[in-house]
């Protein structure tokens, strides 16, 4: 959006939970609101990954903005859920943590039917569900995407007891990114004196991983957003991990500030392979400038599209990784 619009673009809330990557965004001229109707009319405007609100959505679109919803898949899903079990008549249960830009847009999706559970005795707590017209009172369970497996694993088993017919996605609504992260640290943790998190105490995600080190019982846990903020006292074996939305680089420039004696272990669990195209906003804008400079210099479409499981993207896109656009434009990690 920075290469295609004059400086400012706007983006509503931070567009991720990282410091680096908001100052990065930032340094192109990007300016972070948390109000739309802050943004000029016309201007091109960004909705963060966390999702936004229907009515947000809808302000966004007003006075001729040019709006691209940057919502992660992922939470779509859990806003699709949520309509759909809500216009069923359902009471939707969301686990989520009071006050996160995910959660408060994805409640708001339907306010009326959701009841927001952050601990185990919220379950306990909840007042009967009232009965539908047809006499029934169904219950469902969906979650905020960045949580970790544990805090959400004993809400469904008390929610399981409390509501035995309880309604649950076939498919979990806990993020890929998040849970891969979670399971390679219970990994090494075992193994570790200290471990370090790399990301931004804003970032649910990141703040689990310190959870879950602490919960595995290991006897220092760390967080920073850089290596400039690594004490200097650290020793043994120490485990490094990062949130979803820490920059590769970050990692690197960790490890190697940690500059270790013996040497550097992987702890690999999966491969992540999950592709997810540029928003759909986005991809119009691209193919009509595309088709804008086709015409006016009689030559072929700069880039062909591609039909992939019934999503049009554009060639080349799966080639180009986040990461290596972030470094691009900061010019190399941070120091």
């Amino acid at each position: 959006m920075v290469r295609v619009f004059e400086p400012p673009v706007y983006c509503y809330h931070e567009i991720v939970h990282n410091q680096h990557v908001v100052d990065q965004f930032r340094a192109q001229g990007v300016i972070f609101v948390d109000d739309v109707t802050e943004v000029p009319a016309g201007a091109p405007l960004m909705l963060s990954a966390h999702g936004s609100a229907p009515d947000v959505v809808d302000a966004a679109r007003d006075q001729g903005r040019v709006v691209v919803d940057a919502v992660c898949p992922l939470v779509t899903k859990v806003h699709h859920e949520l309509k759909v079990r809500a216009r069923k008549g359902y009471t939707v249960l969301y686990v989520g943590h009071q006050g996160h830009e995910e959660a408060v847009g994805t409640m708001a999706v339907a306010p009326s039917a959701v009841r927001l559970l952050e601990r185990v005795e919220d379950v306990d707590a909840l007042t009967e569900p009232e009965a539908g017209e047809d006499g029934s009172s169904p219950v469902a369970l969906l979650a905020q995407t960045t949580l970790s497996h544990d805090e959400w694993s004993g809400i469904v088993d008390r929610a399981r007891e409390r509501f035995p017919d309880l309604w649950m996605p076939s498919r979990s609504d806990l993020c890929f990114a998040t849970t891969n992260r979670q399971a390679a640290l219970k990994a090494v943790v075992g193994q570790a004196d200290a471990v370090v998190v790399i990301g931004s105490i804003n970032s649910s995600n990141t703040v689990a991983l310190e959870e879950v080190a602490l919960a595995f019982g290991c006897p220092r846990v760390i967080r920073i957003n850089d290596a400039s903020e690594l004490p200097d006292d650290l020793s043994g074996t120490v485990g490094v991990t990062a949130g979803a939305s820490a920059p590769e680089a970050l990692v690197q420039a960790v490890v190697a500030r940690l500059a270790p004696i013996h040497g550097v272990q992987s702890a690999p669990i999966t491969v992540e392979e999950e592709y997810f195209p540029p928003p759909p906003e986005l991809r119009e804008i691209l193919r009509s400038l595309e088709a804008a400079v086709s015409l006016m210099t009689v030559a072929p479409m700069v880039g062909s599209e591609v039909v992939d499981g019934g999503t049009t993207v554009l060639s080349g896109d799966r080639s180009t990784g986040a990461a290596d656009v972030l470094e691009a434009f900061a010019g190399g990690p941070a120091a």
